[in-house]
């Protein structure tokens, strides 16, 4: 089967959908230029072993290297810009407003494009929380209300005065209940996924498709290379999805 013969199946798949669910993962915003957490591990930072910047424990031992290294990360990313398989995805949320994505990514790409049902498991980079949950989890905190030296201290929160910290999971730490929830739920409703840009190694967000096949879902997956579940993808489309998904959207014109 060639690629435009797989697109147009692909788009037969979507415009019969009634229930499409979407799973990003970093491969999508890569295409933006986002630099992966390992890509971010250059230069200065080269010396240090993740876990000392991305843990909990990290943070309690060290918070003002975890919150620098976040904000050098957030600075790395700030430049990226939407690319056309994000502003295809928003697309395709105003065709079919109930389209949810469930996305593995944390930076804000997708709401960027105009896409606005979005479960994240993984947080996002450029919020901040209390360290306490002192209100709630989470607490969120707006550091640009804040005043503190930024050279040389991390910014408390303005309720307990603990330290703040992005809203990102950490190595061993457990993902947000009511997103992964959300996402489980949304998974077992789904009669189409779309698989974008994910090796399909972390989980639980692996675990989606293989929801959504048990519930005789189908899943269609785009990717440059083969990843852990195209095995039981129903449709691979090989290829980048800033590529692909243009294609698939064109394609629904004439399904």
């Amino acid at each position: 089967m060639t690629i435009e013969e797989q697109i147009r199946q692909a788009a037969a798949l979507i415009k019969a959908s009634e229930r499409l669910v979407v799973l990003t993962g970093a491969g999508v915003s890569k295409e933006s230029g986002v630099p992966t957490f390992r890509d971010a591990l250059d230069g200065l930072w080269a010396k240090y072993d993740p876990m000392r910047l991305a843990t909990p424990q990290a943070f309690a031992s060290n918070p003002k290297l975890v919150w620098e290294f976040y904000e050098y990360r957030r600075r790395l990313m700030s430049p990226a810009q939407p690319n056309p398989a994000h502003q295809a995805l928003a697309e395709l949320e105003r065709r079919i407003p109930t389209l949810q994505i469930i996305t593995q990514n944390v930076d804000d790409l997708h709401e960027q494009a105009g896409s606005t049902r979005i479960i994240r498991l993984h947080g996002k980079i450029s919020a901040n929380k209390c360290s306490k949950s002192c209100q709630g989890d989470p607490t969120p905190v707006d550091v640009t209300t804040l005043t503190w030296d930024e050279q040389h201290e991390v910014p408390r929160c303005p309720h307990c005065g603990a330290y703040v910290r992005p809203d990102v999971v950490w190595f061993g730490e457990m993902l947000p209940l009511d997103q992964l929830d959300e996402a489980k739920l949304a998974s077992a409703r789904a009669d189409v996924m779309l698989v974008v840009g994910t090796s399909g190694t972390v989980m639980p967000a692996a675990d989606m498709p293989h929801i959504t096949r048990r519930v005789g879902g189908k899943v269609i997956e785009i990717n440059p290379s083969e990843s852990e579940l195209t095995p039981i993808a129903d449709l691979w489309l090989s290829g980048a999805a800033g590529n692909i998904l243009p294609r698939v959207l064109a394609a629904l014109d004439e399904a």
